[in-house]
């Protein structure tokens, strides 16, 4: 009776502001939460529904929900569907080639005029809540702080997976942009994905980003920003497309706050192919929460496919979003016979800028869930445990890096707090779980690299007699199977201190010797017949394609083609010399991003009331 007369004080206020309503859906958070410890249970769900409380069951957690993304609660989100066409350029797109004598174009007198700003990433300190559709304030403001006139771009990037803080007109056609950090932190500035409107065909725009925190970047070695109009998907069925001239990557003479870091800046000129189009920017080929949940509805609705596919819901994120695991396998004609199969466990988007393992990770899939021949055995002798978006929460509010936590999920995999970092934890343990019930031949991570051209792999070096060099084997006949694409000379195979968090390493201590990440670069390939080229979406799928075929090679199941050891331990002892152990994995360092979650570490600033 004392509770439902607290929640009777929960209802909405029409009285109430922005502010107010905020406060009230972390008021009624907290009172769900007082509801599942004062009962000794988590399946009563308190809802509201006109402003009254109603108690309901929650559903099990097994059951596939495909609902529209929830958002910090601070977060102003546009109501616009956006959606892109797929496709594929009729020749390889080449790399930029700099003279190296690109100038930079001075910014006119003044500080320039703002078009577009939208601060809502600095209301809160830290996660607090969430809600489908984020704030309940109006969206209708762009913050132009002056109104602009005919010829001003008209910027947004208030839409799943966008990233662009503010805006700044410093000539006719030119602007400095401003990226927004990794929500609750003050880190992770490069995933960019924004819209433009209001453009003169013709005119040549320069658009330069000031506060870029890495001081390498492939732009420097010729990559290009990738441009969308939706003028020439309609009328031409042309979609994302490499394009901008005059590109330098370079160190500015701005600091990153109190750190004294310096920070960088990407500039590009830019032509746009329509008058008065609606166009969009990306540094990758975007891949939203939203496109995954229309993948696995397909999966879901097809019967064929369901008889060997399960997508089930892992987990929810912090912000209260589904975690997707998908199970394919055949089914066997008894438990023992599907008991006795090995086990693969493949993730992605455990970074959510990074696009690109989503784009491997759906060819993965396209693969995997076929009616190949090659596609049947691997289900017939194997259960592949797949996590396709890990953190979905930082997809949907274009995070670079990090969750709702402030924090790198990728240095979290060891960590005891199941409720900060829920994605990762229960990963972990489902993994856990797997080995202890049967072999599992191979793990890997699908990721996207900033620094370095074409995919390779990270593994761990087991310094065991034994099993020396095993670990590089899987790499060395990927790089056979895509020869244009994957580099096995730039593959690391390091156990670094400062990477004992990440998911390769946790599933290699747990066991699974074959344990990797597959990095894919955001710029393209330096080998044979695609040297000098970007990757298109095509061609990131086929990795998943290679990564099956090259897992049907390396555990091929016909006892007729089984290995032979003298041949293995010839392999090995060329590896050993044509590589080096001990080299590092380079790979980004996030130790800035380590630690509790952010709203533990504000938690614990606050002063107890005597």
């Amino acid at each position: 009776r004392s509770l439902r007369k607290t929640c009777k004080t929960l209802g909405p206020d029409e009285s109430n502001s922005e502010q107010t309503e905020d406060e009230l859906a972390e008021r009624r958070q907290s009172v769900c939460m007082n509801l599942s410890q004062t009962l000794r249970t988590t399946q009563l769900l308190l809802n509201f529904h006109g402003g009254q409380p109603v108690f309901i069951l929650r559903p099990p957690s097994d059951l596939v929900n495909f609902l529209r993304p929830r958002w910090p609660v601070e977060c102003e989100v546009i109501s616009d569907s956006i959606q892109h066409i797929e496709w594929e350029p009729p020749e390889p797109e080449p790399f930029h080639k700099p003279s190296h004598k690109e100038s930079l174009i001075p910014a006119e007198d003044g500080p320039g005029n703002v078009v577009y700003c939208s601060d809502f990433a600095t209301k809160h300190l830290y996660f607090t809540c969430s809600r489908v559709g984020g704030s309940r304030g109006s969206t209708s403001c762009a913050k132009f702080l002056d109104t602009p006139p005919d010829i001003t771009l008209e910027f947004e990037s208030r839409f799943e997976s966008g990233n662009l803080q503010k805006a700044v007109q410093v000539g006719a056609f030119d602007y400095e942009l401003t990226l927004r950090t990794d929500m609750y932190t003050e880190k992770h500035t490069q995933w960019f994905y924004f819209r433009l409107r209001n453009m003169k065909a013709k005119m040549i725009y320069r658009f330069t980003i000031t506060n870029l925190m890495k001081a390498s970047s492939l732009y420097s070695l010729g990559m290009r920003p990738l441009l969308y109009s939706e003028r020439a998907a309609k009328e031409n069925g042309v979609g994302w497309h490499r394009a901008g001239s005059n590109i330098r990557y370079y160190q500015n003479c701005s600091e990153n706050n109190d750190d004294g870091d310096r920070l960088y800046s990407l500039t590009w000129t830019l032509r746009f192919p329509y008058d008065s189009d609606t166009c969009y920017l990306a540094h990758c080929y975007p891949y939203t929460y939203s496109r995954l949940q229309y993948y696995l509805k397909q999966i879901t609705s097809n019967p064929a496919v369901a008889s060997y596919c399960e997508v089930r819901t892992l987990c929810q994120s912090l912000a209260g979003n589904a975690v997707y695991v998908i199970t394919i396998t055949s089914r066997g004609t008894s438990q023992e016979e599907v008991r006795n199969k090995k086990a693969v466990v493949v993730t992605a988007r455990v970074h959510p800028g990074e696009t690109n393992g989503s784009w491997m990770m759906e060819g993965f899939l396209d693969f995997l869930l076929g009616d190949s021949d090659d596609a049947q055995v691997l289900r017939d002798n194997f259960v592949f445990k797949v996590v396709p978006m890990l953190n979905p929460d930082g997809v949907v509010v274009g995070n670079y890096r990090c969750s709702l936590a402030g924090r790198d999920l990728n240095r979290n995999y060891k960590t005891l707090l199941k409720d900060s970092f829920p994605c990762v934890w229960h990963t972990r343990n489902m993994v856990e779980r797997l080995v202890a019930e049967t072999e599992v031949v191979l793990y890997c991570d699908f990721h996207g690299h900033n620094r370095k051209n074409n995919v390779f792999m990270y593994g761990c070096d087991s310094h065991s007699k034994l099993f020396k060099f095993q670990e590089r084997v899987f790499p060395l006949m990927m790089s056979k199977n895509a020869r244009n694409k994957f580099s096995y000379k730039s593959c690391r195979f390091k156990v670094q201190k400062s990477k004992e968090g990440t998911g390769r390493i946790v599933m290699w201590r747990l066991g699974i010797k074959n344990s990797y990440t597959l990095e894919a670069t955001f710029g393209g390939s330096t080998l044979d017949d695609r040297k000098g080229t970007h990757f298109t979406t095509g061609d990131l799928k086929s990795m998943g394609f290679y990564f099956c075929d090259t897992l049907l090679d390396f555990c091929d199941p016909d006892q007729t083609k089984a290995r032979n050891e003298g041949l293995v331990n010839e392999l090995c002892s060329h590896l050993a010399c044509f590589f080096n152990c001990f080299l590092s994995t380079s790979g980004s360092n996030s130790s800035d991003s380590d630690g509790l979650p952010v709203h533990l570490l504000h938690q614990q600033r606050i002063p107890e009331v005597s």
